[in-house]
This record gives C-alpha cells, sequence and structure tokens, in this order.
C-alpha cells in the first residue's frame, strides 16, 4: 500500500487522473442529485396530473350519473302532471322510467294521504328484478312513506334534493326489500297553489355506484373513496368500513392529524390533494367535491405505485456511474502522458495573452484532439477579446456623446421656461413659485407665464410619455402659448389655437394635458380652462384648506380638431393661492410601486398653514422624495403655486 502511494506521489499523472476522477465524480453525482431530484419533481408533477384527470373523471362520471338522474326526474315530472288525476298513469310512468333508464335501482312516484280518493296510501313503485321491471302501490299501514326520510326531505326542503344512503324495506312486502344501500333523487310535487301533493324517488345502488367509480384508476393498486357529508364511508374497498364507519373512526382510537385534516378537507367540500401514510403505507390522496349532494369523491394511489419506475431507473444510473468512473481513471491516465507536453506549451502561451499581451500571434497547434480545439478556441477567444475591447472603445465613445447632447438638450428645455425667482422683483402682487423635475434627461412637463396688459397668462403642461419625443412636442406647446397668448385672446381661445394646431400634424397620436388661466391683476378676477389636466387646487376658509377646483371635462390637446373647449370663471382669487401640478405628484411610485395618491396630497396640502409660493411648494416636494425614497422617478414632476394680492401700488 505504501508503495501504491509513493508511486501516485511521483506521478503527475495519476496524480491529475484522481482529481479529474474525483471532480467528475462530484460533477455526476451533483447532477445525478440534481436529475433525481428533478426527475422526482417531474413524476409528481405528471402523478398529480394524472391523478386529478382521473378524479376529474371520476366526478364528471357520477356528475353524469347524478345529472342523468335529475333529468329523468324532470322528464317524470312532467308526465306525471299530464296525468295527475289517474292512479294507472303513476303506475305506467314509474315502469317506463326503470325500463328507460336501467342504471336506476327504483322509482317511486308518491302522494299524500288521499290524495286519490278513498286511497290514503298511494306510491306507484317499480324495480327491477330478474331482468324485469317489476311495478306494485307500496304504501300501506306497515310501510308509512310519508313519514320516511326520502319523502320527509323534499317536502319540508320545498326543493329537490339528494338523500344520504339508507336501506328501504317493508316488513309484508318482500318485493320492496332492499338487500344493498341505495340513495334517492326526491323531487317533490306542488299544485297550483303552491302546495305539497307528494314526491318523485328515482333510487341508485351503492353498489352500481361503486363498481362503476372504481373502474378508473391511474395505478394498478390505487383505488377510490366516497365520503358523505358528515364523513360517512359510501365507498371503500373495505367493506367493513361502509356506512357504519367514517373518516375520523381511526382516529378516535389513535389520533391520526393526516386522516382529521383530510376528513375536514373532504367534508368541507375542498378540492386538491394530502401526502399521508395510510396502513403503514405513503400514499397520495386527491379528492373533490360533487357539491350537488354535499359528498366527496377520492382517490388513493401508494407513493411505491407513483415513484416505483422511478427509484429503479435511478439505481441503474448510479450504477452506471460508478463504473464510468472507475473507466474514466484508466483513461485519464493513459491520455494525460501523452498530452502534457502540448499542454505545458498552450500553457505559457495562454500566460502572455493574460498578461496583457491580447494581439500577439499564438502559434498553431495542429491537433484535431482536445489540445488542438483548445488551441483553436483559445485564438478565436483572442480574436473576439480584441474585437470586443474595440467595440467597447466605440460604444463608450459614442455613449458619452448622447449623453452630451441629451445633456445639451436639457439645458435647452430649460432655458425655454422661466427659471428665476422671484420672477416680478418690482410687483408686490404676485407670488409665485415653480419647480420642474423631469424624470429623464429630457421630458414632457411644461410651463409659462407672462404679464401683459395687466393680464397674468399661465399655464401648465403634461406631454403624453416621456423623453425626447415629448420634449420635441413640449417646446412646440410653448412656443405656441407664447405666440396665441400675446393675442389677448381668453384661455379657451387660446386652448382651441393650441389644439387645432398640433391636431393637424399630430402623426404620432400624441397629446398634451394643460391647465390654461390668466388673471386680472387689477381685481384678482381668474379665467381658466382646464384640458383634460390634473385639477388644480385652491386655498379657501380663511388660508385653512386647500380644495380642488371644480374643472369641465374638456378633452387634452391634440386629440379632437375643432373641440369646443369650455371656459370658467371666478370673480377673485386675491388672497386664495392656486397650486397647479401635473400627474409626476399624485403619481409618485415608492420602492414597491404604491403611488402618492390623492390622499397624501390632501393630507400635505392641510399639515400646515399657508405661508407663501415657495414654502408650499418646497414642502410638497420634499414630502413626495420622502416617500419615493430610493425608487426611479416614474414621470416628470411639475409644481406651480401662485398667489394674487390685492394691488398696494408699485405696478408696472
Amino acid at each position: 500500500m505504501k508503495k501504491l502511494l509513493e508511486s501516485i506521489r511521483r506521478s503527475f499523472s495519476a496524480q491529475l487522473s484522481i482529481w479529474v476522477v474525483l471532480f467528475a465524480a462530484m460533477i455526476f453525482i451533483s447532477a445525478l442529485g440534481f436529475v433525481a431530484i428533478q426527475s422526482r419533481g417531474l413524476v409528481r408533477q405528471e402523478a398529480i396530473k394524472g391523478a386529478d384527470q382521473i378524479l376529474d373523471k371520476t366526478v364528471i362520471r357520477m356528475r353524469d350519473i347524478l345529472h342523468d338522474v335529475e333529468i329523468a326526474a324532470d322528464n317524470l315530472e312532467w308526465l306525471v302532471f299530464r296525468h295527475l288525476d289517474s292512479p294507472e298513469a303513476m303506475m305506467e310512468y314509474s315502469k317506463t322510467t326503470i325500463q328507460a333508464n336501467p342504471y336506476l335501482n327504483g322509482c317511486s312516484i308518491s302522494f299524500e294521504p288521499y290524495f286519490f280518493k278513498g286511497q290514503k296510501y298511494f306510491s306507484a313503485y317499480s324495480t327491477m328484478i330478474d331482468g324485469e321491471v317489476v311495478t306494485e302501490q307500496e304504501g300501506s299501514d306497515n310501510y308509512q312513506y310519508f313519514y320516511l326520510d326520502w319523502y320527509l326531505q323534499p317536502k319540508l326542503l320545498h326543493q329537490p334534493c339528494w338523500t344520504e344512503p339508507y336501506s328501504d324495506w317493508d316488513t309484508d312486502d318482500q318485493l320492496a326489500l332492499q338487500t344493498q344501500m341505495i340513495i334517492s333523487y326526491c323531487m317533490p310535487l306542488s299544485d297550483m297553489n303552491g302546495d305539497f301533493i307528494g314526491n318523485i324517488s328515482l333510487d341508485l345502488s351503492l353498489k352500481w355506484l361503486s363498481e362503476t367509480i372504481s373502474s378508473i384508476k391511474p395505478y394498478p393498486n390505487s383505488y377510490s373513496i366516497l365520503v358523505s357529508r358528515g364523513g360517512t364511508f359510501l365507498i371503500h374497498p373495505d367493506p367493513d368500513k361502509l356506512f357504519y364507519q367514517t373518516i375520523y373512526t381511526d382516529g378516535l382510537e389513535h389520533p391520526n392529524p393526516e386522516m382529521t385534516a383530510l376528513g375536514h378537507a373532504m367534508t368541507s367540500l375542498e378540492n386538491g390533494y394530502k401526502v399521508m401514510t395510510l396502513n403503514g403505507e405513503r400514499c397520495y390522496v386527491f379528492y373533490a367535491p360533487l357539491k350537488s349532494t354535499g359528498w366527496s369523491v377520492g382517490i388513493v394511489c401508494p407513493e411505491k405505485d407513483i415513484f416505483g419506475s422511478f427509484i429503479h431507473l435511478r439505481n441503474i444510473a448510479l450504477l452506471i456511474v460508478i463504473l464510468g468512473l472507475l473507466l474514466m481513471f484508466g483513461v485519464c491516465y493513459s491520455v494525460i502522458n501523452r498530452t502534457m507536453k502540448p499542454l505545458r506549451s498552450l500553457t505559457a502561451q495562454a500566460e502572455r495573452i493574460a498578461s496583457g499581451n491580447f494581439r500577439d500571434n499564438l502559434p498553431r497547434i495542429d491537433r484535431k484532439d482536445e489540445i488542438g480545439i483548445l488551441s483553436k478556441s483559445f485564438s478565436d477567444m483572442q480574436t473576439s477579446l480584441v474585437r470586443y475591447i474595440d467595440e467597447l472603445t466605440q460604444t463608450t465613445a459614442k455613449k458619452e456623446r448622447i449623453e452630451g447632447e441629451l445633456q445639451i438638450a436639457r439645458d435647452i428645455q430649460m432655458g425655454m421656461v422661466p427659471r428665476h425667482f422671484p420672477p416680478f422683483p418690482d410687483r408686490e402682487d404676485v407670488d409665485l413659485f415653480v419647480s420642474m423635475q423631469p424624470a429623464r434627461e429630457v421630458g414632457g412637463d411644461f410651463y409659462d407665464y407672462f404679464i401683459q396688459d395687466e393680464q397674468l397668462y399661465f399655464c401648465i403642461g403634461d406631454v403624453s410619455g416621456k423623453g425626447v419625443p415629448a420634449s420635441l412636442l413640449m417646446a412646440v406647446a410653448v412656443n405656441l402659448f407664447r405666440v396665441v397668448g400675446h393675442q389677448g385672446l381668453s384661455p379657451e381661445e387660446i386652448a382651441s389655437h393650441l389644439n387645432n394646431q398640433i391636431a393637424a400634424d399630430n402623426e404620432q397620436l400624441m397629446f398634451i394635458t394643460m391647465f390654461i388661466g390668466k388673471v386680472d391683476l387689477r381685481d384678482g378676477s381668474l379665467s381658466y380652462c382646464n384640458c383634460g389636466h390634473n385639477p388644480p387646487y385652491i386655498l379657501q376658509d380663511g388660508k385653512q384648506a386647500f380644495t380642488q377646483m371644480d374643472c369641465c371635462p374638456n378633452s387634452p390637446i391634440g386629440v379632437a380638431p375643432d373641440f369646443q373647449f369650455e371656459g370658467q370663471h371666478i370673480s377673485s382669487i386675491q388672497g386664495h393661492p392656486l397650486l397647479l401640478y401635473t400627474d409626476g405628484l399624485n403619481e409618485a411610485e415608492n420602492e414597491v410601486q404604491e403611488i402618492y395618491g390623492y390622499e397624501r396630497l390632501n393630507a400635505q396640502l392641510c399639515k400646515k398653514p399657508y405661508q407663501n409660493a415657495a414654502t408650499t411648494v418646497k414642502e410638497l416636494l420634499e414630502a413626495v422624495a420622502a416617500y419615493v425614497g430610493e425608487a426611479p422617478a416614474s414621470d416628470d414632476l411639475t409644481v406651480l403655486c401662485l398667489e394674487v394680492h390685492p394691488c398696494r401700488g408699485n405696478e408696472r
């Protein structure tokens, strides 16, 4: 053993082969483990999918059976009311129903006492015996059917219903004796006044129903169960559990939380599956409700059936990996001895590239094996690396140029709106402050104002979209406002001119929401037109509360040519500051994409008494910035505050 270890220490080929095999073993085992986990998951998913499909088929099959019974009852009801005065017809209809529906175990058409004159009992009952339909009147003193559940239940509920399983028998009449459990669909019969006169009852054999359901199963050892509203087993492969035990019975003596949870899920009419231990065996139980009856169907699939093929395949794969690793060691030891020399040469070449000599030519190695491929790969990598560095250099230069151009565009855009405050140093009757923050280098928000003939014209707007397209339309809107506004027009006339100009060449279907106002500085009267913009706020009630202004629902600018804009008027806003803003304020988003909203905006505006325009704008922007936190700006943000004071001289 010592000699073997010493030989391995002296042989680089042996050491490398061992390390390669160990590394390969780690990879194979990891890969095999990963594949095993994923495969088990896939097998489980397919098993769940297949079992769900079988369960769906089972539920559909049961629903079809129950639905067929309900349809048969509906058809029979129609026939009964056609000949309601004929007992003989009732007998014939009962018999015909069994003949037409061979899956039915029995059919009763029963009436209230003395419904037919002179007859206290009348219940036309038919059943199939030895392939023949036998019909009789089953009511008697020993079988007072109108006291039984299948008769009383629809009478009290005033609606059709399915009964719990029962065994219906008459001690004197062996024809009516039922040797197996049945369920019945019972439909009440009412006269023209809505009074109960009788009942139709169609019976199904639970044994037949069990055989029908159990014939559908996804695995050889799987089986079906059916529980009632209270959890009683109606279908189960163990006959000792049928009808006399519930899904909770085994847990009474030996508590079983898994079975209790399954019982609650099934009796609560839930749909799903649970993994649990039944009779010492791990099983998957899939269940779904039959809501029309209050029952629940389940399919029990042993885990060994689901994963049996997977476990067998996994063991074979593990054996193959072990044998492959042993073979790999022998091959590696043999090959490495012959490949070391060109590998060392390639290593030296790689070191030259790693030192930064990216453009050095690599010597060619004319081999067709992995070393030759590796050498070619290094050469291709060197070429790609040099090309990538050149492209990266060009891309960086282009990016810097674009960023510079965007910065120039931002400076141009910001230069198009007033930026120096206070804007009217020689007037005491106007207090105005604006802040505009584009979401990108350039944006689509804008504002403007000017005074002409003691009339203060102002506007705020938001172009649909962001970035360069929005900034271009913003520049057009600002220039049009200045040109049209200096003509002394009303806000609605200004809006109409802007709308017609922008809508005429609006191939990109962009639009502008805009608020246009004109204040007569002599008396403080305000004329305004809101073109689809956010309603401004006005300070009312002795400078204590901002409220939204009433605005007509005009169309945004650029949407509809020749739109007739409607203007509005306020007699005086002296001492009542206005707050105008774009939707970048109320729709500002924080890190979890929750918007600032009008509720927070209203709370902030009412938080402190109004001081002046600049303070109001700055405090509002600080509150929004604190709410947004580190989240990137979702939209351009512009806020304008305007207060007009009564004129005290010093006018221009």
